[in-house]
């Protein structure tokens, strides 16, 4: 199983993905989902995936070979991030058309989702989410994230705290307390962890931190969260709903 998280505000856009794959108790694997496509100057971006493994790598390979072809459209020519999630809903559906029924065969169900984010010079910051049939929805102020994975129980943090005005410090430690929540509750889904910001405008990736283990800053968000919310717990009141409330 996997997490990932895509947030879009004024200040930019945050991306976390967890790295843990699980084909089963004993099948416990660690591969990165977030894959970066970078132009310095002209353009950066970001694809969290989630979903069937093979499928995924298969999809992020095409879009990566394709940049290396100039006469060819790709992620580093295509105008805009509307053409870029565009092209990546026609990768997807280009793979299920070569993979698709071989997969049927084996019982196996063509599953992929996405999270498209990034900057091409020329327009503002852009979030989509891109799904098993290769169409995509775009992220708005009043729907400024999106969650792929396991999203349930990361999602509480996200609906109480992002809004626009956070900074892309702040929605970073939002999007890794609703990943620490997340992994408490479900074990297939765990560190590393890669986070990436990106400022409005600076057409480049100057924060991108692989997150493991032993992380100071991590440990001790954990850590003081799980605190808080207990002294929180222990200071609400409890249910005065009954005239002699069992002890």
């Amino acid at each position: 199983m996997t997490y990932c998280v895509g947030v879009r505000n004024r200040a930019g856009l945050v991306f976390l993905a967890d790295s843990r794959t699980n084909a089963g108790l004993d099948q416990i694997s660690t591969f990165r989902k977030l894959h970066r496509f970078e132009i310095p100057g002209d353009r950066v971006i970001v694809l969290l995936t989630a979903g069937n493994l093979a499928i995924s790598q298969s999809i992020a390979s095409n879009l990566r070979v394709m940049m290396h072809n100039p006469d060819e459209k790709s992620l580093a020519n295509v105008p805009n991030m509307f053409s870029a999630a565009k092209l990546v809903g026609d990768t997807v559906r280009k793979v299920h058309a070569r993979d698709a029924d071989s997969l049927k065969d084996f019982g196996i169900e063509f599953n992929v989702n996405m999270i498209l984010g990034g900057q091409i010079k020329g327009e503002e910051p852009r979030l989509f989410n891109v799904y098993s049939a290769g169409n995509f929805i775009e992220a708005t102020e009043e729907t400024p994230y999106f969650q792929i994975g396991e999203s349930k129980y990361g999602k509480p943090i996200l609906d109480r705290v992002i809004e626009g005005d956070l900074s892309l410090d702040e929605v970073a430690k939002c999007c890794l307390i609703s990943m620490d929540s997340t992994i408490k509750s479900n074990l297939s889904v765990g560190l590393p962890l890669d986070l990436m910001c990106y400022e409005n405008d600076s057409l480049t990736v100057t924060q991108h931190k692989l997150i493991d283990q032993h992380d100071p800053y991590f440990l001790s968000i954990r850590e003081r969260w799980g605190q808080q919310l207990r002294k929180v717990f222990n200071e609400l009141p409890n249910p005065l709903y009954w005239d002699h409330p069992p002890s």
